[in-house]
């Protein structure tokens, strides 16, 4: 089984953030997008042999070694596709070319899932759900029993709660990839003017394909700065009072508090939701509700709501801030 996942999107939603790093590269309390993502789907099926990553055409080498190094955390080999012109959701994985094959499970990487027990993937085709207050917001999927009869983009009437939240089995991914064909060959797009997966699996369905559904009891989005702030805080508080491999000295500390490897907290009031990654230093500061990212400084600082690049030096500032990679904030030295 293959896991085939898109990620060549420039995530402006997330800039200045992703002015370097692309968005599944950026770490949610310690651990990037993907790796979050990969985990979890190693975990509930178990026997991905591979993983494809479609990226943009100037992801560099850099970006395919830490995606091949997540991949041998897991024991799966892994393989790159490019896409270079966006050109929708089906076009993004007709680039996984001959890899889309035999049986695939699609995840786009900006939002991270959690699921309580394996999926039942006895079908030509699963799409992972979650019930919603707003349909009207997303996508979804109309049922008779168990098994879907039809998708509908933000219906304007209650037709369904089942939202899709971007997770797709296929059993034959040549099946799938023969609709995308015909879309791409016919000039047949949808919303944007860009070719969508879901026209393709559409046709699958109306060829006789049977498609049933899983479920996801979380979806966290992590596509925009506030939400990947709201998320960080729902993973903070499962997972933050277990994360302190840097080092404290003469701090307080107001869990949940994440402190990465590396990460060094001194003469400072750190918490709650805040997560340090590995190599920041933060000194004679209070610090709340942040995200500090890599190798980052904060010194005589008190910062709330606020995210601090990778190398970015926060110096004398008081208040909420958002600054970006190697950025430098406060009097010069």
């Amino acid at each position: 089984m293959r896991l085939i996942v898109p990620m060549a999107g420039r995530g402006t939603r997330l800039r200045p953030h992703t002015h370097v790093t692309p968005k599944p590269l950026l770490p949610v309390v310690g651990r990037t997008m993907v790796e979050r993502i990969v985990e979890t789907f190693a975990e509930a099926i178990g026997d991905f042999e591979e993983a494809v990553f479609i990226l943009g055409p100037d992801f560099g080498d850099e970006v395919r070694q830490q995606l091949t190094a997540i991949c041998d955390r897991f024991g799966i080999a892994a393989s790159f596709g490019v896409q270079e012109t966006a050109k929708g959701t089906a076009h993004a994985i007709a680039q996984a070319g001959d890899k889309l094959a035999g049986e695939c499970v699609l995840v786009f990487a900006d939002t991270l899932f959690t699921m309580d027990k394996a999926p039942d993937l006895d079908a030509d085709a699963v799409i992972w759900v979650m019930e919603v207050e707003d349909p009207s917001r997303f996508g979804v999927v109309v049922k008779d029993g168990e098994r879907i009869t039809d998708f509908v983009e933000k219906p304007d009437t209650p037709i369904s709660n089942e939202a899709i939240v971007g997770i797709y089995y296929v059993q034959e991914g040549e099946r799938l990839s023969r609709e995308i064909a015909y879309l791409m060959d016919n000039g047949i797009t949808g919303k944007g003017d860009e070719y969508q997966l879901t026209d393709a699996l559409d046709r699958m369905l109306k060829d006789g394909a049977t498609f049933k559904t899983a479920r996801v009891t979380e979806w966290l989005d992590c596509g925009t700065i506030p939400a990947i702030k709201d998320t960080t805080k729902v993973v903070l508080a499962k997972e933050g009072e277990n994360g302190k491999a840097g080092t404290l000295e003469n701090s307080q500390v107001i869990e949940p508090v994440f402190i990465g490897e590396g990460a060094v907290i001194r003469d400072s009031v750190v918490g709650p939701y805040v997560a340090v990654h590995g190599g920041a230093t933060i000194v004679e500061s209070a610090v709340r509700n942040t995200i500090v990212f890599g190798d980052a400084t904060i010194d005589s600082s008190a910062l709330d709501d606020s995210l601090v690049g990778h190398h970015a030096d926060v110096r004398g500032f008081a208040g909420m801030l958002n600054i970006g990679d190697h950025a430098t904030v406060g009097p010069e030295e």
